[in-house]
């Protein structure tokens, strides 16, 4: 019966190991800055700006107050382009929380913006949230940076 045990929990560490260790044991190209090394840019303490292989994206977070869901925040994206289906993808950094796709809603000329408000963490008050712009399913503007901010 141990010796039964002792095959299955090897077989099912073996197929964990093929299914995820590829992608921890994996290094990134030269040049190419993983995750973790990204810098971050903080969006409540400062707009973010980089310059993307179409000119330069400026990105702006402002809080608006307590809405009916919580804190409510205005999202500002001066884009040199016009993405297809300008999105801003909301993911959990302190915490896998799953995706939250939030449209960008074009203004005047290169500005975009969205209002939305930061999912509610049930265990903890704070969560720090992670925005990635997107054209539906790809990434845009060659951003060098995490866009994070805090949601208290």
């Amino acid at each position: 019966m141990i010796r039964a045990i002792a095959v299955t929990g090897l077989i099912i560490g073996l197929v964990a190991l093929l299914v995820f260790g590829p992608r921890f044991l994996s290094s990134p190209e030269p040049g190419e800055v993983s995750g973790a090394d990204q810098p971050r840019c903080d969006l409540l303490e400062r707009d973010c700006q980089w310059e993307g292989e179409e000119g330069s994206w400026l990105v702006a977070l402002e809080p608006l107050g307590e809405g009916d869901q919580g804190t409510e925040f205005q999202l500002t994206v001066n884009a040199p382009e016009a993405p297809n289906r300008f999105l801003a993808v909301l993911r959990g950094e302190s915490m896998y929380m799953g995706e939250y796709p939030i449209p960008l809603k074009h203004q005047e000329g290169d500005i975009w913006t969205a209002r939305f408000t930061a999912p509610f963490c049930t265990t903890g008050s704070e969560m720090e949230w992670r925005i990635d712009l997107q054209s539906a399913e790809e990434p845009v503007g060659g951003n060098p940076m995490k866009l994070t901010f805090w949601a208290r």
